[in-house]
């Protein structure tokens, strides 16, 4: 699953949503080369996996959340689980890195 997050849904789609289910939030922006290489792989995973959803985060059209956490790079992939950041990885990682991201994080999926 993914949705589209902004800085007024972020504490209702993230926060809270990631006490019932892991939620993957990708901060990006349109202009930026490397998001648009590792957003395919993200939905693909979010495809794949029914542990966790994915929510998109432009960071220019939601800078408080974007302070808040402090991106200072872009893309920043960060899972949150249980009202806060688990884990998380700044840069387009190749495909094979991006899954042993998520098993590390939500285990192995057959």
């Amino acid at each position: 699953m993914e949705i589209e997050i902004t800085d007024a849904t972020f504490a209702k789609d993230v926060i809270e949503a990631s006490k019932e289910k892991a939620v993957v939030v990708d901060f990006w922006a349109p202009w930026c080369g490397p998001c648009r290489m590792i957003s395919p792989i993200l939905e693909s995973m979010a495809n794949q996996r029914d542990d966790f959803v994915l929510a998109k985060m432009n960071v220019d059209e939601n800078p408080q959340t974007t302070m808040l956490f402090g991106i200072m790079s872009i893309p920043t992939i960060k899972m949150f689980k249980d009202g806060k950041v688990a884990d998380e990885f700044i840069g387009a990682l190749p495909e094979f890195a991006v899954k042993e991201w998520f098993e590390k994080n939500l285990g192995k999926k057959e």
